[in-house]
């Protein structure tokens, strides 16, 4: 996580890279939520939470953030957030993405 900055708000989520890169989606812009794994665990980041917007925007926060708690928080609140499938995301062990919540999907 060294070179980074991730800053979560009402606004949205915002992430800077080391090399100055930025990467942001707004919640009201907000497509849907995906966290990808990875069998690379334990000893290494394999789980990250893809934020998908408009015109390829996105933003990734790797779980191992310090920011990442706030993140899960807010995401919560998303209407129909489909907590098995970030449950199930948790569990895995493999290379795999979960949809946890997508714009318009009904609980």
């Amino acid at each position: 996580m060294a070179g980074q900055c991730i800053h979560t708000d009402d606004h949205g989520v915002r992430r800077v890279l080391a090399d100055g890169r930025v990467e942001q989606v707004g919640w009201d812009e907000l497509l849907q939520v995906v966290v990808l794994t990875t069998s690379d665990g334990p000893f290494a980041e394999d789980v990250s939470f893809v934020r998908t917007g408009p015109e390829g925007t996105g933003c990734v926060v790797p779980q191992g953030a310090p920011e990442c708690a706030h993140l899960l928080e807010r995401l919560h609140r998303l209407p129909g957030f489909d907590n098995e499938a970030l449950f199930r995301a948790m569990s895995s062990t493999q290379d795999a993405s979960f949809v946890c919540w997508r714009r318009g999907s009904r609980p």
